[in-house]
């Protein structure tokens, strides 16, 4: 049975809001104003990372808020252990999304133990951040809620796909028919995003070609100079 709180994603589209270190844009406050530029322009939910981003917008928008914690850049590092997991539910967030790989935690937990544990302190839905089939088959089978394919070609498992990787989202959602499935990585155009709701993808995740207008701008000024 579909959590509740994701119902109101269904069919939708979800804006990830981030910024890297370092870059102008990296604060809290203008997070929480693009988020609110997101749901303004149809965003069923918003996907926000740092625990003072998780708070501000949540508190500034009325949409599901999926709250992560980036610490690291290299294994697992999107909320990573379950004292990550616990910070982001004090955050604010509706859905918790944390890697939903078959590596290694830095804390030791299996994927399983960290969702059991989330679950004996919260009914906040679970998100794994999956990298190929066999790591969303064990997410859903540690418990989780929904499943997004946020990793893939991100970690050896799988090559980076131009675009999407369509194939793996059809994979995924023909193999758990009960999971919502979302679409998420390199969905940089309309078209792109289209394609892959007609794979069947209960959700469409877009953050770089919404939010990131550093990466953008470098888009357009590699067309122009190529002209």
């Amino acid at each position: 049975m579909t959590h509740p709180m994701l119902e109101p994603l269904r069919g939708g589209l979800i804006v990830s809001c981030q910024a890297y270190p370092g870059e102008p844009m990296r604060h809290p406050e203008t997070m929480a104003q693009v988020a609110a530029s997101a749901v303004a322009g149809g965003a069923v939910a918003v996907r926000a990372q740092g625990l003072a981003d998780i708070s501000l917008v949540a508190d500034r928008v009325d949409v599901p808020v999926i709250g992560i914690w980036k610490d690291g850049q290299t294994g697992v590092f999107i909320t990573p252990t379950l004292a990550h997991c616990r910070a982001v539910l004090a955050a604010g967030a509706d859905i918790l999304a944390l890697d939903g790989t078959q590596r290694d935690r830095p804390d030791g937990l299996t994927l399983a133990e960290t969702v059991h544990r989330v679950r004996a302190e919260s009914d906040v839905p679970v998100m794994a951040d999956c990298d190929s089939l066999e790591s969303a088959l064990a997410a859903a089978e540690a418990g989780v809620d929904i499943v997004g394919t946020t990793l893939a070609g991100y970690t050896p498992t799988r090559p980076a796909t131009d675009g999407p990787d369509l194939e793996l989202l059809a994979e995924i959602v023909q193999a758990l028919p009960e999971v919502p499935v979302v679409a998420e990585g390199r969905i940089h155009t309309p078209a792109q995003a289209r394609a892959a709701a007609q794979a069947g993808a209960y959700a469409v995740v877009v953050g770089t070609a919404i939010t990131h207008p550093t990466t953008i701008t470098g888009w357009f000024d590699a067309a122009v100079r190529r002209a």
